[in-house]
């Protein structure tokens, strides 16, 4: 038994530089901004085990304020728990948050994924049965400003032949927050009418668009610029199957659904409920690997494709035992802006704009665990606090 006996969590910070927070934008709303810098803040896990296991992770963009004090009420429940246990352990937790959204149950469970396989000297794809080393990956851009990066269609458009020439073949449209239909429709076909066919295009509005009306005019723009999927069109928040099936009735382009809707459960009333096309998936919102992992299957016993949101190692590892995914996300990036991720990799891992090969594509750690190696030097100097349980 590798009994657990200590969780640390390290809240830390750094600056993301040409970032500002976009007015009207909502929570965490970041786009770019000439000379500003932005502070971000992230937590790192640590779990230990009496025998002198450890597992490690450190968030990207499930690091919000409300995740991190789910993880903090649910990190005292693994003390005394054998860490192999995963499957028990996930259970007992999702119970634990039942009254929560399960936001900061997910970093604990890929922690114990990356313990387990230092455990057994293996990488956590492997312990997945993951067979696929390279994983093509998308652009996924920052929502659209009004100062001087993405603030215009012609400046999309520049991004994505940007993008191609680094090898990128698939690129996603954020739009600018101000759910104005006629703009963001005018953005996704000027994208489709100078790309052509060398690229797969989807757009994303991240809930911006205000009314059902709305979402069907830059749905039907959608179907004119064949675009491969819709993301979470309007003010609903993306959670009313019965709205996306109308949707859905309406338009010929694939709906994206349920980035905001978390768990196996939830998911797979959605999807019988007919109110997508895809499923979107998140080792870090649907409770860590374990959870992330039900939802592939559950794509893939009703037979459609489940869509990795956002990136990080973790998200690299489930995609490469997913037979049923398509694109691996590059988010959030910029003509010349980072992507806002925390800079604690001392391995060479790389989830900046850069982070693709020639081909269009990214690789697989494959180390032991999660198969990178953290620089903790810099998490402990820009470390903002620290909480202990044993």
């Amino acid at each position: 038994m590798s009994r657990i006996d200590r969780v640390e969590v390290h809240v830390f910070g750094f600056e993301g530089r040409n970032l500002g927070q976009v007015r009207g934008g909502g929570v965490g709303a970041i786009a770019y901004s000439k000379g500003a810098s932005t502070r971000f803040t992230k937590y790192a896990v640590i779990i230990q085990t009496a025998d002198g296991l450890r597992g490690e992770y450190v968030t990207h963009w499930v690091a919000s304020a409300s995740a991190l004090g789910q993880t903090l009420m649910l990190a005292p429940y693994l003390i005394g728990r054998d860490a192999t246990q995963r499957e028990l352990i996930y259970d007992d937790l999702k119970r634990q948050a039942r009254q929560f959204d399960h936001m900061g149950h997910g970093p604990l469970d890929i922690a114990l994924w990356d313990l387990a396989g230092k455990k057994l000297g293996a990488s956590v794809s492997e312990l997945l049965g993951g067979y696929r080393k390279r994983l093509p990956a998308y652009a996924s851009t920052y929502h659209g400003d009004r100062n001087g990066g993405l603030d215009s269609k012609e400046k999309y458009a520049a991004f994505a032949e940007q993008c191609h020439a680094m090898g990128y073949r698939a690129f996603k449209i954020h739009g600018w927050n101000d759910g104005n239909p006629r703009e963001e429709a005018a953005n996704l076909l000027h994208v489709r009418k100078v790309m052509g066919d060398r690229m797969t295009l989807m757009i994303d509005p991240a809930c911006e668009l205000r009314t059902f009306a709305d979402a069907l005019y830059v749905g039907r723009a959608c179907d004119e610029a064949d675009y491969f999927w819709y993301e979470d069109p309007f003010r609903d928040s993306g959670t009313s199957a019965f709205a996306h099936r109308r949707l859905r009735e309406m338009i010929r382009t694939p709906i994206l659904q349920t980035e905001h809707v978390r768990g196996v459960e939830p998911k797979a009333d959605f999807l019988v409920q007919g109110g997508t096309d895809f499923l979107r998936v998140d080792p870090e919102y649907d409770m860590g690997i374990t959870g992330a992992m039900k939802i592939a299957h559950l794509g893939e016993a009703f037979g459609i494709d489940v869509e990795i949101h956002a990136c990080g190692p973790a998200h690299r590892h489930c995609m490469s035992a997913m037979r049923n995914s398509n694109f691996y996300e590059v988010a959030l990036v910029g003509p010349d802006t980072p992507n806002a991720v925390p800079p604690v990799y001392a391995c060479g891992y790389n989830d900046q704009l850069d982070c693709v090969g020639a081909d269009g594509c990214v690789p697989v750690p494959a180390g032991p665990g999660l198969g990178v190696v953290y620089d903790w030097g810099f998490i402990d100097a820009n470390r903002e606090a620290l909480h202990c349980f044993d």
